[in-house]
C-alpha cells in the first residue's frame, strides 16, 4: 500500500464511517477528529502533531468490533491498529503519538496530572480500565523516557477536549493538508 493508497483509504474511512457515534460520546468520529486537529492547530503545533491529532482514533474506523465494543468489555487496541496502518505512509512523528495516546491517558490518570481523572468522560473512564488502568511506577518511568512522550500527552489532551457538541471547525479538507505535509518523504506518492 502506497502513501497515496493510505490517503485514499483515510478519505474513504472518514466519508463512510466518520458519521458514526464516537463510543458513548455526543459527537461523531469525524467531529471528534476535527476538534482534536483544531485544538492542535490553535496551539500552533507542527503539521505532524496536527496530523496525529486528526488521526489518533483512526483505528476505531478500521476495526470491525462495532460502536458498542466498550459495553461488551472489549479493548479494541485501536491505538496499535491505527499506528500500524498509518506507518505505511507516515513517520514516527505521526504514528507514535497515535500509538501512545492510550498509554498517555493511563499516565495522566496515574497522578501525573492531579485534575485529570475529573476531566475524563464516563466513556473514557470505562475504557481506561479496559486499557490497563493506572500505570505502575515502573510504567510511568518507562513512559516518561519515550522520545514521543510529550507529543503523545498533547494528543491525549486534544483527544479529551474534542467532545464538544455543536462545535464548529474547519472541514476535513482543511486538515487533510496537514496529512499531505506529513507524508513520509522516503516513499513515493
Amino acid at each position: 500500500m502506497t502513501p497515496a493508497d493510505v490517503m485514499t483509504r483515510i478519505d474513504r474511512l472518514f466519508a463512510e464511517r466518520g458519521g458514526s457515534e464516537y463510543h458513548g460520546e455526543a459527537v461523531t468520529q469525524l467531529e471528534h477528529a476535527l476538534q482534536a486537529a483544531h485544538f492542535a492547530e490553535q496551539d500552533g503545533q507542527p503539521p505532524e502533531l496536527i496530523a496525529a491529532a486528526l488521526l489518533h482514533d483512526i483505528g476505531h474506523l478500521l476495526h470491525g468490533h462495532g460502536e458498542d465494543h466498550l459495553e461488551h468489555g472489549l479493548n479494541d487496541r485501536h491505538e496499535d491498529l491505527g499506528a500500524h496502518f498509518l506507518a505505511r505512509a507516515f513517520g514516527a512523528a505521526v504514528t507514535e503519538p497515535v500509538r501512545l495516546h492510550v498509554p498517555a491517558k493511563r499516565y495522566l490518570a496515574s497522578g501525573k496530572h492531579p485534575d485529570y481523572p475529573g476531566i475524563l468522560s464516563p466513556a473514557s473512564v470505562r475504557s481506561l480500565e479496559l486499557q490497563g488502568g493506572l500505570m505502575s511506577a515502573d510504567e510511568i518511568r518507562t513512559f516518561e523516557m519515550d522520545p514521543h512522550f510529550d507529543a503523545a500527552a498533547k494528543v491525549r489532551e486534544y483527544d479529551d477536549r474534542a467532545k464538544v457538541v455543536n462545535f464548529v471547525t474547519l472541514p476535513f479538507a482543511h486538515f487533510r493538508t496537514y496529512l499531505e505535509a506529513s507524508l513520509r518523504a522516503d516513499q513515493p506518492t
